[in-house]
């Protein structure tokens, strides 16, 4: 038999996909499911930006078009980024890409050799693992702690893992899967620790405009980041275009002329259309962006308040995101689980209620003794995530 690339013991997957397929095998037995397991947003892309896609197609926009984008929507997007974060770009800053992984690919492709070392968050977008190990890195994880206010980097245990061979992290401030956002003080130590051990940063800002409360802030926008840090943004989440794939990467110019070229090596070019419906995004009405924060507010609220009053489970009430990463290590000892991943499959057979757990966000890390479960409420309204969520409970407290 022919052999295949031994690289591809090294790649890993999105599993949260694996999940959605237990889910809907169970489904298709006849079962009610409630689908807290995947970031998908069941919120139409709004009909202003379909209407622009429409007539890009209609007036011929179908064919080729330049590697790094459009040059319309660049200069849009640098407009919008750069403002939203208080930073000077110019459309040579921009590199448009079919959504935000490509970013995390293209990015490590150009700062990491084979062998060297890149910090990502544990958990984390399992993407980040699976990239870097992919590409013939090694993969060095840094881990959060649990605070009253959610969950905060272990500062100590990052500035530890950097070596000499260390060439960058990944930084994802608003993060999923457990919704932590940095105090001004974290970014600033991250920044700081950058700028002293000379490394590259993947800020991964997908849920920039995804918050409830408060103003979200950018780590490129601290002295002496710019130049040393690369934005990965995609429109899938601000604007519910996940199957759009519409994305791009903000970088130095330099590592911009690479992703451009990497980009002519990959796909060609993005979507011609597809960016048309990204003008019209970033320059049309952003009612529909606040109509769908309103929405996944009060999903928030009420899954955060039925998490809450299940018995064995507590989590915070993040200010952004769509995710709950909820503490259910009493709730697993009530039941009498050990593992995780057994929890989950009997509650979904029990109660319906599909969700990840820890487990598919990164190698579990030496130390850890708490049980973590994600739930999203990005794709389910808010009488389902009471009544699933209701379920849960009664499972859960007739033990």
């Amino acid at each position: 038999m022919q052999q295949l690339a031994h690289r591809l013991e090294r790649l890993g997957t999105e599993t949260a996909f694996s999940v959605a397929q237990a889910a809907a095998a169970w489904k298709a037995k006849g079962h009610r499911v409630f689908p807290f397991h995947l970031g998908d947003i069941n919120i139409p892309t709004a009909p202003h930006i379909v209407d622009a896609m429409n007539k890009a197609i209609a007036d011929g926009y179908t064919g080729y078009c330049p590697g790094p984008g459009i040059p319309q929507l660049r200069e849009a997007l640098a407009d919008d980024l750069g403002s939203a974060r208080g930073i000077d770009l110019s459309p040579d800053n921009v590199v448009v890409m079919t959504g935000g992984k490509p970013v995390i690919t293209k990015f490590l492709q150009t700062v990491m050799n084979p062998g060297q070392e890149v910090l990502y968050p544990n958990p984390g977008f399992p993407i980040y693992e699976s990239q870097i190990e992919y590409l013939g890195g090694t993969a060095l994880p840094y881990r959060y702690v649990p605070t009253d206010e959610g969950f905060a980097i272990d500062l100590d245990q990052l500035r530890a893992s950097i070596t000499p061979n260390t060439v960058a992290i990944i930084y994802n401030d608003l993060q999923n899967p457990i919704s932590a956002e940095s105090t001004a003080a974290e970014r600033e130590a991250i920044a700081q620790l950058a700028q002293e051990h000379d490394l590259w940063v993947l800020s991964d800002e997908a849920y920039f405009e995804t918050r409830y409360e408060g103003v979200s802030s950018s780590i490129a926008s601290l002295p002496g980041m710019l130049e040393r840090t690369v934005i990965l943004y995609t429109f899938s989440k601000k604007f519910a275009m996940t199957g759009s794939r519409l994305g791009c990467a903000v970088a130095p110019v330099d590592l911009a002329k690479v992703f451009s070229t990497l980009n002519t090596n990959d796909e060609s070019c993005t979507t011609h259309y597809v960016q048309w419906a990204g003008i019209e995004a970033l320059r049309g009405t952003q009612e529909p962006v606040q109509q769908m924060l309103k929405v996944l507010r009060e999903r928030r609220d009420a899954a955060c308040e039925a998490v809450n009053a299940i018995p064995g489970m507590n989590v915070a009430v993040p200010h952004s995101t769509f995710y709950l990463f909820p503490d259910v290590t009493e709730a697993m000892d009530r039941m009498g689980y050990t593992a995780v991943g057994d929890f989950a499959a009997v509650a979904l057979h029990q109660t319906g209620v599909s969700f990840c757990t820890r487990e598919h966000f990164g190698r579990r890390q030496p130390g850890e003794e708490r049980q973590y479960i994600r739930l999203a409420y990005s794709g389910i309204e808010v009488d389902d995530i009471r009544e699933g969520l209701g379920r849960l409970n009664e499972w859960i407290s007739a033990k």
